[in-house]
């Protein structure tokens, strides 16, 4: 019984949003460009307010430089395993290899984490997501957009609000500038101001992703394909990672983070940022079905952390 109600407290609030998100789609509730609007403010603002604190309140060492190589390395090998692995199917678009790689650990993986580990410092997962963040936004962007201009990537970097949080944030957490406000009496203010500004972060993504989620639109048989390749690769660099953690780098990094960011989708940029007509509406299909496994899995994992 304790189990259960253990579980229900952290997986219930992510399928009840989910719910309400299909609902609000059925009714009307909400229109598309309601959604995109939600969606603009969560990438605008809660989400990199959520980041900043994660960063600003992080205990730095060498594992805070040693966890994004780590990772960056790891999404290259997820990336380059994609391309071989549609390279071996004849009848695989040019978005295939890139719905192999990477993770959408922002919009998704930062607040499942916080859900199933709400005593965790979140610095846990934001670290791997610093490594993760730095790769989509230098190699895996520009492949997937064609981009070849140096200039053209900083800019995407440096205007990114997500990126801008984590920077402030580090630059704040690894002077000891954020330890310095506290003992001014100020930081319990920032403190206060930044929680409430990124406390909706969960439910409005769960909410958009729920209404983004159209079964009937979804192309089953080549969505399953691409869903066992992807599965077969992240189990195949989680079991690498974790390895590696445990036999290399001395338990550096939180495997619980790991688990959480290996069962997420891929980006949500691909359909938007892709110059694919043909698959953008396929590939977006795929990724609300993935969404949906990445929330079993979830569960799952509650079920399995609550025993």
């Amino acid at each position: 019984m304790k189990t259960l109600v253990s579980v229900l407290e952290t997986a219930l609030p992510v399928f009840v949003m989910l719910i309400m998100g299909m609902l609000f789609r059925s009714r009307q509730f909400i229109s598309r460009d309601g959604v995109d609007t939600l969606k603009k403010v969560v990438v605008n603002l809660t989400l990199p307010v959520a980041l900043f604190s994660a960063f600003a309140t992080a205990e730095y060492s060498l594992s805070a430089v040693v966890i994004p190589a780590v990772m960056y390395v790891a999404c290259g090998v997820m990336l380059f395993l994609g391309f071989l692995a549609a390279r071996l199917q004849k009848t695989a678009g040019k978005l295939s290899p890139f719905v192999s790689a990477c993770f959408e650990a922002g919009m998704l993986g930062l607040p499942l984490f916080a859900l199933l580990f709400p005593n965790e410092n979140i610095s846990h997962f934001a670290l791997l997501m610093l490594g993760h963040d730095l790769f989509v936004f230098t190699l895996y962007k520009t492949l997937l957009v064609g981009k070849s201009s140096g200039i053209g990537i900083v800019k995407d970097m440096l205007t990114s609000p997500t990126l801008i949080g984590v920077l402030l944030g580090l630059l704040v957490g690894a002077t000891g500038l954020y330890r310095q406000l506290h003992s001014w009496n100020i930081g319990g203010i920032l403190d206060g101001v930044m929680n409430f500004v990124a406390a909706p972060t969960s439910a409005i993504i769960l909410l958009c992703m729920g209404y983004d989620f159209v079964p009937k639109e979804i192309p089953w048989k080549k969505t399953g394909r691409l869903i066992a390749i992807r599965l077969a690769i992240a189990a195949a660099l989680l079991a690498l990672l974790i390895f590696l953690n445990r036999a290399v780098l001395g338990n550096i990094m939180f495997e619980g983070a790991l688990v959480i960011l290996f069962i997420l989708p891929p980006p949500f940029i691909i359909p938007v940022v892709a110059d694919e007509p043909a698959e953008r509406a396929e590939i977006s299909s795929s990724l609300s079905a993935m969404t949906v496994l990445t929330m079993v899995l979830f569960t799952l994992l509650s079920i399995f952390i609550s025993r």
